[in-house]
């Protein structure tokens, strides 16, 4: 049975950091990549960033890259997403996928139930 669960969420103000972190229980898959999306208010959900757990390739959406940054810890399974310089544009609610490809939220097959982020 495989668990995801998002901590780390919550109200910054624009130009500030927040630091996500995803724990992922009874997950040993290493075929895909492990992600995180982000669907705002009243819009689709999109990819931000991804990571292959065998290697150190690593995809960010145009929007976020250099200021984000994916990392994992494979011995404890946690995967974490470093957001600084946060703006208004980031608000949404994030979420910590597994098993997938990049940045393309179909192919994904584990989810968690997500984090709100909301910067002001």
């Amino acid at each position: 049975h495989v668990q995801l669960v998002e901590s780390g969420g919550g109200s910054v103000q624009a130009g500030g950091s927040l630091r996500l972190s995803c724990v992922a229980s009874g997950y040993t898959g290493r075929t895909g990549c492990m992600g995180w999306f982000r669907q705002p208010p009243g819009k689709t959900r999109e990819g931000v960033a991804a990571i292959w757990p065998a290697g150190p390739t690593t995809y960010y959406a145009d929007s976020v890259r250099g200021r984000f940054t994916i990392s994992q810890d494979n011995a404890r399974n946690v995967l974490t997403l470093q957001m600084n310089s946060l703006t208004p544009e980031d608000t949404a609610m994030y979420f910590c996928a597994a098993g997938g490809y990049r940045l393309v939220a179909a192919g994904y097959k584990f989810w968690g139930p997500g984090t709100q982020v909301t910067v002001s």
